[in-house]
């Protein structure tokens, strides 16, 4: 006879929520829905009912528990539901690219030594996408148990999934004690922003007791009696209902007769407060043996390994197997399926009852004993086992010893990735080791990146470095070198220089080559982001400095990082030394197996490749190896670079569709950098489509989230703003949006070498006579001006000085090289076309180049410069083909009042008060036409004035 209820009572509201959830998810509308409520209330028992009604519909179900045998197990809920996908025919990992290595961390089956995890966020993304893609065959139930045990990092992966499921068919299931904590916090945080649905357990009516009594009991027939009593008592938990009903049965107070149950004497029921009473009368029938053996277990956690056991008791075999038959027979443990020879309670509350029943002399010797035989059977105490003896020492009073464990604990943590579990360990081991100042200051070594990783820097500022006092001058400039790299991952550079000025001094003039190599590479990325005019002179030095250190103490890591900053400085000037550079960083990180230094090696050089050729082959080839890698930082910068060739060369449709792919997955990821590169392309994009309201959108956007001195503001003004103003035939404002960018370069040089002051701004110099001979030359001979997109403008620019001065022959072949280098650039080719068409008498095909142009640009939609090219043809007695397919340009209610298409090339002028000779030269027609058709302008809008008719221009383009 069972005393469990074999169905699902008083649960009809919770029920409808989750079967309806489950309806939506197997309709593509997953979600999250969190089942909350005090322990022993039916969470576990819904989350079985939710698994057998999604698995009766053909659902696949996955599960997880979050529990430990120590303080951490990163991510074990995760990990322990994806394992289950791999019981029988392994997911299909086709569509999983670049994230399949990152889940090698979880999943052995996909660990190799290329596997990487850049961050939980990443991680995340990698399961989120596992599942949708299990999920696109069978729909997916997936069951976390417990999350009030779970890991930061498994509760950071949850907060995700909850956030993106809602158009997956996945529904998420969880289970959390109402009890105060981290995890309680974030789910109430979820469901506040919409993300998910709580559901409370309430504890049962009267009514639902005597229901959930006879289901137990399976009849109807029970004491009126008893149900009053267990109603009383049980407070309507249903865990407690059945532990007591299975004490009245065992012991013989209850017993089915003829007539239905009945009570043989008086009902004395053991009172629900004292719960832990009910555990020890259990354990108690198992002998002082068996009492010993479930002790030791439940010192050891919720779930707990034989061999342990065994090794503290000193039971055999036959007698070990003995005592967990009886345990589980008394309804305290079962065997843990997922892992062989492991046993966990059948509910945390049995743990906790049977530690109550130990005195607290008794429990220290106990931990003490169970540490002792840990660390003989797992020597050097890998993986779990390490934290959970730190927990053992600690509860048998040895705190130092405890503390230096917990710090071991947390720096494999970090190591491992699992950045909030780190510094959870390492705050405890810094409590625990308080008095001991060269063992705190190890233990902050390691805690201040952790917090770094997980974005707690106001905590990494706020522990007290300077006040270890005994500390000697290296130990402490270490930690202040750690603060500088923290405070440069904060942006709060001005704070990493101060950091490191402090560091500096604490060394002295005389450090140690392994001490200074990381701090000179720290204030080298600091410098090249603090606005200077000579931050990039600076960073270089530094750099250099750095490496030359880095190799000199054997810190590959360093040197790698130092090289890489080289290399990007070195553009500038030489793009073979800064592919030399490159290349030095990649020996390196092959060398000493640093896979994401080699991605990154080969992405800069994949990038001067780019900038140097135009040629995105190599860019493409590192992409796949950063997918193959796992490296997914690497892999969508790489995307974003792709993008912007995708607008240089024309593919406008395809560059937006990776613009905002991109750009949602750096808003998930929280790559702020990226999200601004990617807001400079979208700039870029509506720039070359000739759309200035888009332009500013996105550039308003960019400013937005970048810093002043933020290197990709000259690239906003040159490479977005100057050409959206060409392609509004405005070339004044054009030339002062490219001398904003050059001057912003000046104050701040900058590594990026697009924003056209090595090229569009040569051009336009030199038509406008503002640069001659001298000027040219001082910019082309720059390595940014051999660039393949600045080397079409500059070869431009040269052709048209060497036809100023009759070397026609000259200028015929600079302008044939500046076509080849335009050949990818379809709009820009076009554009410097109609610029250097009216100087190209004597040495070049004027018509030709402005029929072309206009052509292009007829049919791109710019109209501005389409009439350009006809006014320009026009001008030189050519005949010119009418356009009257521009209609569609001009808005429905102007269209209304029968506006032509050339009347509303004036009209968008007149908004910026422009006078009939400034609209003439910009169209290329003469005053008295501006003037008629001004006129027509304003009796068609029945406007009363010219002044009138501005404003209402000026109001529509608005």
């Amino acid at each position: 006879m069972q005393t469990r209820a074999p169905h699902v009572v008083g649960r009809d509201r919770e029920v409808a929520a989750i079967t309806g959830a489950l309806e939506h998810a197997r309709e593509s509308r997953g979600g999250a829905v969190f089942l909350t409520g005090e322990a022993g209330i039916g969470k576990s028992r819904l989350a079985r009912y939710a698994a057998g009604h999604a698995y009766d519909h053909g659902m696949r179900v996955l599960k997880g528990r979050g529990t430990t045998i120590g303080p951490m197990v990163p991510f074990r809920p995760i990990a322990e539901a994806l394992l289950g996908l791999f019981r029988g025919d392994p997911p299909d990992d086709t569509a999983l690219g670049p994230y399949k290595p990152v889940l090698g961390t979880l999943i052995p089956e996909w660990h190799d030594h290329r596997s990487t995890t850049e961050s939980v966020v990443v991680l995340a993304e990698a399961v989120l996408r596992l599942l949708a893609s299990v999920a696109r065959k069978t729909p997916c139930l997936l069951v976390l148990e417990d999350l009030h045990e779970a890991d930061a990092e498994t509760l950071a992966v949850i907060e995700y999934l909850a956030d993106n499921l809602e158009d997956q068919p996945v529904l998420l299931l969880a289970t959390i004690r109402s009890e105060p904590g981290h995890a309680l916090e974030l789910v109430h945080r979820i469901v506040q922003r919409g993300s998910g649905t709580l559901v409370e357990l309430r504890r049962l009516t009267q009514d639902e007791v005597g229901q959930m009594t006879a289901a137990c009991l399976e009849s109807a027939l029970v004491p009126a009696e008893l149900t009053d009593r267990l109603w009383t008592d049980s407070a309507g938990n249903p865990f407690v209902i059945e532990e007591l009903l299975h004490g009245v049965v065992s012991s013989g107070l209850l017993v089915a007769g003829a007539r239905g149950w009945e009570v043989l004497g008086e009902l004395k029921l053991p009172v629900p407060a004292a719960f832990v009473r009910s555990v020890a009368h259990r354990t108690d029938r198992l002998g002082p043996q068996g009492r010993e053996v479930l002790s030791v277990a439940a010192v050891l956690g919720h779930r707990f390994p034989l061999s342990v056991v065994q090794k503290v008791t000193g039971t055999d075999d036959r007698r070990l197997l003995s005592h967990l038959h009886a345990g589980v027979a008394a309804q305290l443990v079962t065997p843990d399926e997922p892992a062989p020879d492991w046993y966990a309670f059948r509910h945390p509350l049995t743990a906790d009852a049977l530690l109550a029943q130990l005195t607290p002399a008794g429990r220290a010797e106990l931990s003490l004993r169970t540490a002792d035989a840990v660390e003989e059977l797992h020597p050097g105490l890998p993986g779990d086992w390490c934290p959970l003896v730190a927990k053992l020492r600690f509860d048998a009073g040895a705190r130092v010893q405890a503390g230096r464990l917990f710090a071991q604990a947390g720096s494999r943590a970090l190591a491992g990735g699992a950045a909030g579990s780190a510094v959870a360990l390492l705050d405890r081991a810094q409590g625990l080791l308080e008095d001991e100042v060269a063992e705190r200051a190890d233990v902050l070594d390691a805690l201040l990146p952790a917090l770094a990783e997980t974005g707690e820097f106001e905590r990494a500022f706020a522990l007290d470095v300077s006040g270890l006092h005994g500390l000697d001058g290296p130990r402490r400039a270490k930690l202040h070198t750690r603060l500088s790299r923290v405070a440069y991952l904060a942006g709060r550079f001005a704070e990493g220089v101060e950091q490191v000025r402090i560091a500096r001094t604490l060394l002295g003039q005389d450090a140690p080559d392994e001490l200074t190599a990381q701090l000179d590479v720290n204030s080298a990325y600091l410098a090249l982001n603090i606005p200077s005019a000579d931050r990039i002179s600076s960073a270089a030095r530094l750099a250099r400095q750095a490496a030359l250190a880095a190799d000199r103490a054997g810190l590959p890591l360093v040197a790698c990082e130092a090289w890489q900053l080289l290399g990007i400085i070195a553009r500038e000037q030489d793009l073979d030394e800064a592919n030399a550079c490159f290349d030095r960083a990649r020996t390196l990180a092959d060398t000493h197996r640093m896979p994401i230094q080699h991605i990154y090696a080969l992405v800069r050089l994949a990038g001067n490749d780019w900038l140097a050729h135009g040629s995105t082959a190599a860019l493409d080839r590192t992409h796949a190896e950063a997918c193959r890698a796992g490296a997914v930082t690497v892999a969508h910068n790489v995307d974003a670079i792709l993008a912007l060739q995708s607008v240089l060369t024309g593919e406008y449709r395809t560059a937006a569709e990776q613009v905002e792919n991109c750009l949602r997955a750096a808003a998930r990821l929280r790559f702020h950098a990226l999200t601004r590169y990617l807001l400079m392309v979208k700039a870029t994009l509506a720039a070359h489509r000739g759309d200035r309201a888009g332009t500013d959108d996105a550039i308003a956007g960019f400013e937005s989230v970048a810093k002043r001195g933020a290197q990709e503001f000259p690239l906003c003004y040159g490479l977005a703003r100057a050409f959206c103003a060409l392609l509004e035939e405005n070339r004044g404002l054009a030339t002062g949006e490219l001398d904003r960018a050059e001057a912003l370069e000046s104050q701040n040089p900058t590594t990026f070498h697009l924003s056209g002051t090595h090229g569009l701004r040569v051009l336009l110099g030199v038509l406008d006579g503002r640069l001659g001979w001298a000027g040219y030359r001082a910019v082309a001979a720059s390595c940014p001006a051999g660039m393949r997109w600045n080397r079409q403008f500059a070869e431009l620019a040269h052709a048209v000085l060497l036809g100023r001065d009759h070397r026609h022959e000259e200028a015929r072949e600079a302008f044939a090289r500046s076509q080849e280098a335009a050949a990818p650039y379809p709009m820009a080719r076009h554009l410097g076309l109609r610029l250097v068409a009216p100087e190209a008498a004597g040495w070049g095909d004027p018509v030709g180049w402005l029929r072309a142009a206009e052509e292009h640009f007829h049919r791109s939609g710019i109209p501005a410069v389409a009439s350009a090219c006809r006014g320009l043809l026009r001008q030189a007695g050519a005949p010119v083909q009418q356009r009257r397919s521009g209609t569609d340009q001009v808005p429905r209610q102007l269209r209304g009042h029968g506006v032509t298409v050339r009347e509303f090339e004036v009209f968008v002028l007149l908004a910026d008060r422009m006078g009939n000779k400034a609209i003439g030269t910009r169209l290329h027609i003469s005053p008295r036409t501006v003037e008629k058709h001004v006129a027509s302008l304003i009796a068609k809008t029945g406007q009363p004035d010219r002044e009138s008719l501005s404003a209402y221009a000026a109001a529509l383009s608005r």
